[in-house]
């Protein structure tokens, strides 16, 4: 294994540790650190998103890896808030991602100072998004992760409220399908070969979610012992059980 690999894979374990904290936190002082960490996570992802990377004998975007805990943080929403809260990360990773774009637009064609233009093209080079990326993954991003929500309630309501690894996998894996199909044909057909990069990409998504099982079991066990706090005319109080 190359330290390349190595790298990414401790890449991987940290966003998820992050991610899982989030949650953690979340469950004791309110459901708007999963949210914000939701947003965070889109943004990243879509400044990554305009490089292709390698990972072993597949291709797919720098932002895959952090695109994909997004999923975790709408399973975890949807275990322990419902669906309505899952629905609110969505959106609130989507407003988070218009506003990534019109601030990269705005910065790009802001006139640099005089001594600064070089850097400016480097700039504009580094995080010029093309608007076939951007559409590509605002309405993936919207498709995907609706139908994420949807799925992981179908199944919990089929299993009864059991097997948390299945409702978190068969949800999570057919999203990805969905999102990499979708952003791989709209934002690459006609500039690369776009079924090595959707294989790749899906690839990667699925060892990604199988990854993260455990996590999600580990991050339900740790906010079940976790005592929320409620506020009361601005002062925090301890739920009482």
């Amino acid at each position: 294994m190359d330290v390349n690999m190595i790298t990414v894979i401790i890449w991987i374990i940290v966003t998820l540790a992050v991610s899982s904290f989030a949650a953690v936190i979340g469950k004791k002082y309110g459901v708007e650190y999963p949210i914000a960490m939701m947003a965070c996570l889109v943004v990243i992802a879509n400044v990554l998103a305009n490089k292709i990377v390698a990972f072993g004998p597949f291709t797919a975007p720098a932002g895959i890896i952090v695109f994909s805990m997004t999923f975790l943080i709408t399973d975890i929403l949807s275990e322990k808030w419902g669906a309505s809260y899952a629905r609110k990360a969505v959106w609130t990773g989507f407003y988070a991602n218009i506003l990534l774009v019109l601030s990269v637009f705005i910065a790009i064609t802001w006139q640099p100072a005089p001594f600064a233009k070089e850097f400016s093209e480097m700039f504009a080079k580094v995080l010029g998004m093309t608007p076939r990326i951007v559409i590509a993954s605002m309405i993936t991003y919207l498709v995907s992760q609706h139908h994420d929500i949807w799925a992981f309630h179908f199944w919990k309501r089929k299993t009864k409220g059991k097997h948390l690894w299945l409702r978190n996998n068969a949800s999570t894996i057919i999203s990805q399908l969905i999102d990499s199909v979708l952003f791989i044909t709209i934002a690459f057909y006609g500039i690369f070969p776009i079924l090595p990069l959707i294989l790749g990409q899906w690839v990667l998504k699925i060892i990604i979610a199988l990854f993260d099982t455990p996590f999600m079991y580990g991050i339900i066990w740790m906010m079940d012992l976790v005592k929320p706090v409620r506020r009361m005319s601005g002062i925090r109080m301890d739920f009482q059980k």
